[in-house]
Order: C-alpha cells, then structure tokens, then sequence
C-alpha cells in the first residue's frame, strides 16, 4: 500500500467526523434570534471539537508526507488514531447537550487525552520505521508541545470533577497551542529542498 490510500482513508474518515458532529445542531423550531440561544453551547462544543479535528487533519498530512514507506505497524496505528478521534462527536454532543456538565467535560477530555496518546504512538512508529535520522524525527525533536498538550489534557480531565470551566479553559489552552500549524515540519521539509 502506499501512502496515498492511507492518507485519502484518513480524510475521508476525518470529513465523516465534522460531518457528524455539525449534524448535532438541530435548527430551532422558532422563528426569532432568541430560539438560537439554547443552541450556544452546542455551537461553541462544535467549534472547539471542529478546532481539534482540524489540527489533526493538518498535523496528519505532515506526518504522512514525511513517509518514504508504508507497513502494517503504521496502518494498525492509524486505525487506532482514528478510532478515539471518532469518539470526538459523540463527546462534543454530549458536552454542547448538557451545557458543559462536568461528566461530558470529563469525557471530553479522556477522549482528547487517548487521542493524543493515538497519534504520539502513530508518530514514534513511524520514527522508527523512517529512522532516527529521518525528516520526521528531525522535525519533532524533543517534542515539548506534545508533552505540554498531555499535561494539559491530564490537568483538564482532573479539574473536570471540580470545575468545568478550568477544565474547559485547560482543553481550549491545548487547542491554541495547536492552532497555528506546526512549523518544525516545515521548516524541515522546506530546507531538505
């Protein structure tokens, strides 16, 4: 296989996943501006949860252009990336339904946190397929955004059973950090070129 059917599977995965999550948000029954607030908490779920699926659509592209070859480590690793980012509508809509009740932001944040865990070992696998002297693990070196990201998501789940807003801020802090693509990538890509 190569890595083009891997990458136009993730893609298509990743699409179904922001498909889902926006089909969450039911139009209002009423006719007027007001009937749209009890679909705030909804919305701001979905555009969080639209972030984090974004940036990982991102960050996968980088990952999988920085592949020279393909195994079945790296296919099993993939799955298993996009089995707990398929879990994300169902904690998005859990979360924007019951108005950030701590139990959702906890979920929330379990399935983020597994999600990280998925992609760090996507990423170590394919390190050690490409090598440690490939683009990749150049790219990544030690990794600081990752590790702080994981404390992040750790410190969110903890602070969910106390308050949800800390927990949020904690999971909103981690998107952020992530927001802007990550340019380590790039800047080595750019100068093997």
């Amino acid at each position: 296989m190569n890595k083009t059917r891997l990458e136009a599977f993730s893609d298509g995965v990743l699409a179904i996943i922001i498909t889902i999550m926006i089909l969450e948000i039911k139009v209002p029954e009423g006719h007027e501006f007001a009937d749209l607030k009890r679909l705030i908490p909804k919305f701001l779920s979905y555009i969080l949860s639209f972030i984090y699926v974004g940036i990982y659509w991102n960050n996968h592209h980088y990952l999988i252009h920085g592949m020279t070859k393909i195994n079945g480590k790296i296919l099993w690793a993939n799955l298993h990336l996009l089995f707990w980012l398929s879990l994300i509508p169902v904690a998005t809509g859990w979360m924007g339904e019951h108005n950030f009740a701590k139990a959702s932001m906890t979920l929330y944040g379990v399935v983020l946190f597994l999600s990280a865990i998925a992609y760090f070992i996507l990423q170590r696998i394919i390190i050690v397929n490409e090598g440690e002297n490939s683009v990749l693990a150049k790219a990544i070196g030690r990794d600081l955004k990752g590790y702080t990201s994981a404390i992040l998501y750790v410190v969110g789940i903890v602070f969910s059973f106390y308050n949800e807003w800390v927990s949020g801020a904690a999971y909103f802090a981690v998107a952020m950090l992530w927001l802007i693509p990550d340019k380590r990538i790039e800047k080595v890509f750019a100068s093997k070129n």
